[in-house]
């Protein structure tokens, strides 16, 4: 189920959210990156057919998103997990699939009950399906929010920082879940979790105050960083200018990794990684010509 996004804007009376946005998401598992208030959630709700283009043009499987039949279709073939999932704390899972069911139009009661069934057990919460989920952690709720996506077996999966929040094993094996749907369908993952996305995706798109920076491979946005980060083992603070990625206090003193077009005195060059490739390119930081 393609995506296929051209001159996209979503404005709030003055407030320009999404401004000329221009993407294309095959099959498989895609990623969107971006800082808080970069406009993800919006393009999120757009695809989803939640929220109507204030102009452009957006298609999902074929349907124009700028219609309100077009909106309607997509729905009907789209799982959508938004940021904030409001659960019923005094339901089971069980009993929540059933009414989110009901809503998606799954109207045979026995097919219905068994494509629960089977879900509960995709997202590994078959043992807690009769437990009312008042008492569930941050990730069981995120995987109740998967199987609710997944119902009516969609053609594609949105999903809006599912990781937000949650611990590491939680997040890893979130992870997983999303890139094992994406064998058969596509999916969408928005979140600002680098890491994320660099353990599941192989194509990216980076959105910044509202416009697409950058669509392509993951190792092409990692390339971005390529001759501009360093390492250095300092007694002292990082020199000025540079960008500091990560820093890290040792017995030999602090270790920084960093992002600068010029070497650092004493710095060292070092592999990127995605997220310093990300860090360049939304600082605008490029190599000084020799």
């Amino acid at each position: 189920m393609d995506i296929e996004v051209e001159g996209l804007r979503r404005r709030f009376g003055r407030v320009t959210a999404l401004d000329g946005v221009d993407l294309s998401v095959p099959g498989g598992m895609f990623g969107l990156l971006g800082t808080n208030g970069a406009g993800k959630t919006t393009l999120m709700r757009v695809l989803a057919g939640v929220l109507p283009p204030t102009s452009g043009r957006v298609r999902v499987g074929g349907h124009d998103l700028t219609r309100r039949a077009g909106r309607r279709a997509v729905q009907r073939r789209l799982g959508y997990l938004p940021q904030d999932l409001g659960l019923y704390p005094d339901l089971t899972p069980a009993q929540f699939l059933d009414y989110i069911g009901l809503l998606k139009g799954l109207d045979d009661a026995r097919a219905r009950r068994r494509q629960i069934d089977e879900l509960l057990t995709v997202v590994n919460l078959e043992a807690v399906a009769k437990r009312r989920m008042k008492g569930f952690s941050g990730g069981m709720r995120r995987r109740v929010g998967i199987a609710q996506a997944l119902l009516g077996d969609p053609a594609a999966v949105i999903v809006d920082e599912p990781t937000a929040g949650l611990d590491p094993e939680e997040r890893v094996r979130f992870r997983m879940l999303l890139a094992g749907l994406a064998r058969d369908r596509t999916v969408l993952l928005s979140t600002h979790i680098v890491e994320d996305v660099a353990q599941t995706c192989r194509a990216i798109a980076v959105l910044t105050a509202g416009r697409v920076v950058f669509t392509g491979p993951v190792a092409d946005l990692t390339a971005r960083a390529d001759g501009r980060t360093w390492e250095l083992t300092t007694p002292g603070p990082p020199p000025p200018g540079a960008v500091v990625v990560s820093a890290v206090a040792r017995p030999d003193g602090n270790h920084y990794r960093l992002i600068s077009p010029v070497p650092p005195a004493g710095a060292t060059p070092t592999r990127p990684t995605l997220e310093e490739g990300y860090v360049a390119m939304v600082r605008g930081i490029t190599p000084v010509a020799a």
